[in-house]
């Protein structure tokens, strides 16, 4: 049985998706885009202040959905540009600690508004 798990702190679905499901003992978020939830506005700048913003709205969902940063088994995320690799490193460990999730990282041609980041993430309840 799934559950839909939905936060104001966190950017509203704007298609036909969930921002999480909830699934037996896991947590399935949607991919979080630097988007301020309080203002719905797209934070722009460096890829540093943008992944920021993600992965805030990643926290936010999470503990939404009753879970927490140090329960995410696995993350993925897709940057627009492979140069930007360590600077989003810097700011993914201000959200992590060890034992680190599991993670892929990869560069796509194209992100939702252009952005530099999207994020999404696996946890246990």
């Amino acid at each position: 049985m799934k559950k839909e798990i939905s936060t104001n702190q966190a950017p509203a679905a704007i298609g036909p998706y969930s921002q999480a499901i909830e699934a037996g003992n896991f947590i399935f978020t949607s991919g979080m885009i630097p988007i301020d939830p309080a203002t719905g506005e797209l934070v722009e700048g460096s890829a540093e202040k943008q992944a920021k913003q993600a992965f805030a709205n990643l926290k936010n969902l999470i503990e939404a959905a009753g879970s927490s940063m140090e329960k995410v088994i696995k993350t993925v995320v897709f940057i627009s540009d492979m140069e930007d690799f360590g600077k989003i490193n810097a700011v993914y460990e201000t959200f992590f600690t060890e034992p680190y999730p599991a993670r892929s990282c990869v560069q796509v041609a194209r992100l939702p508004k252009d952005v530099a980041i999207e994020v999404e993430a696996v946890a246990e309840k």
